[in-house]
């Protein structure tokens, strides 16, 4: 197993246990298959995992496998604050508290503002007084680390993360994923304030392993280097050097096994020229479907109106490369969900955006068909509806 270093030099396994996908038994988790599955990881030198209040049975699962295996102060646990469920400041120790006793501890070593969409919902949690009790939890040695994990837009997640000291952060990022959500925009500035960074989704949910279109199959099979499609994936997370933690929803003995091999092999900086060029290749089958050619340069941005074009047409095209509800949830969560929703039904026309695109997309025609494939009326509703639940506190004031 390769390591690398979190903010106070201690050693993270470059792959993390994801314990979101434990296999089910009836409605419940099945506890036995998940202690293999825990323990193959762990004894192959994996020691960060992740769980979060929301996962269904993920926390009590863990606590109890750490307990009855006696490791947990060999490894980090890493779970998150519901946010979007605190009215005030009695809410943090509330389910704070609660997320211990599941986890069967007394402290976690890397604790994160769960599923933050915009600066705004930071902001939210300041006015709850989250601060001054993260400053109290760290002094009472039951918070280790602090971190956030993101769905949103570049823009925002580098304001969140220069407006406090965090300790980590977590981000959606993989080789589809370089110029959505936070992007290799936030990967750069997290790396230059040395704040470690924890990877989800490196397989988009699966969708680069199990819904490859047969032309990328293809190449991929055909790559004399003989890995898989998730290698691949994770291989080229793991050759950047500014990516520490890169988790796994595993879920079988093979998926340990094969993960662990490819992360102990795996260094940054040894992908070949090839390399990037088969991914590049792969990337092209994938996106042949995509309804607009848009790189997301950024060049067409700030919008005067604060439409966000490359976060809107990357949801667009998602709609066409891995289905119409991929997309609109891509859209509902990294723009719909945003204090200030940068919708594209707030384009006034202007025109500037398409002065400076190298592409020389018909951006203003564009975002008019996609508003209107991304938001029928029920996602109108169901995100207005959340909307109203994530910002009430805000309004109130």
């Amino acid at each position: 197993m390769q390591y690398r270093k979190d903010k106070h030099g201690n050693d993270l396994s470059i792959l993390g246990y994801g314990c979101m996908r434990f296999t089910k038994k009836g409605n419940s988790i099945d506890l036995d298959k998940a202690e293999k599955e825990i323990m193959a990881a762990f004894k192959a030198g994996v020691n960060y995992y992740d769980t979060a209040y929301i996962y269904p049975g993920s926390e009590v699962a863990v606590g109890e496998i750490f307990e009855k295996n006696g490791i947990r102060d060999k490894v980090n646990i890493a779970t998150k604050l519901p946010q979007y469920l605190i009215k005030n400041s009695k809410g943090l120790d509330k389910y704070f508290e609660e997320e211990l006793s599941r986890l069967r501890t007394d402290y976690v070593d890397y604790y994160l503002m769960h599923h933050l969409t915009d600066v705004g919902v930071w902001e939210k949690l300041k006015g709850a007084g989250i601060e001054q009790w993260i400053k109290e939890k760290k002094e009472a040695g039951k918070i280790r680390n602090i971190g956030f994990s993101y769905h949103g837009n570049s823009d925002n997640f580098i304001k969140i993360l220069n407006d406090y000291d965090w300790d980590f952060c977590q981000i959606q990022y993989n080789y589809l994923d370089e110029v959505t959500q936070a992007g290799v925009a936030g990967v750069k500035a997290a790396a230059e304030k040395g704040i470690p960074i924890v990877i989800m989704e490196p397989l988009r949910g699966g969708k680069l392993v199990n819904m490859l279109p047969d032309k990328a199959k293809k190449i991929i099979a055909g790559s004399e280097r003989g890995w898989t499609p998730a290698e691949w994936a994770f291989r080229w997370l793991w050759n950047q050097p500014e990516i520490t933690v890169v988790l796994s929803g595993m879920n079988s003995l093979e998926m340990v096994d094969e993960n662990c091999k490819t992360a102990s092999e795996m260094e940054a900086g040894t992908f070949t020229d090839a390399d990037f060029e088969l991914l590049e290749n792969v990337k092209k089958a994938i996106q042949e479907n995509e309804k607009v050619g848009c790189t997301g340069c950024r060049y067409c941005m700030p919008c005067p109106k604060g439409v966000d074009i490359p976060g809107t047409f990357a949801a667009y095209n998602t709609m066409y490369t891995e289905g119409k509800s991929a997309g609109r949830f891509q859209y509902a969560q990294a723009v719909g969900l945003s204090e200030e929703p940068p919708f594209a039904s707030q384009c006034v026309g202007c025109g500037k955006c398409e002065m400076h695109c190298p592409q020389s997309i018909p951006i203003r025609e564009k975002l008019k068909e996609a508003d209107k494939a991304l938001r029928p009326l029920g996602y109108k509703i169901g995100i207005n509806i959340a909307r109203k639940y994530l910002f009430r506190n805000k309004k109130k004031k």
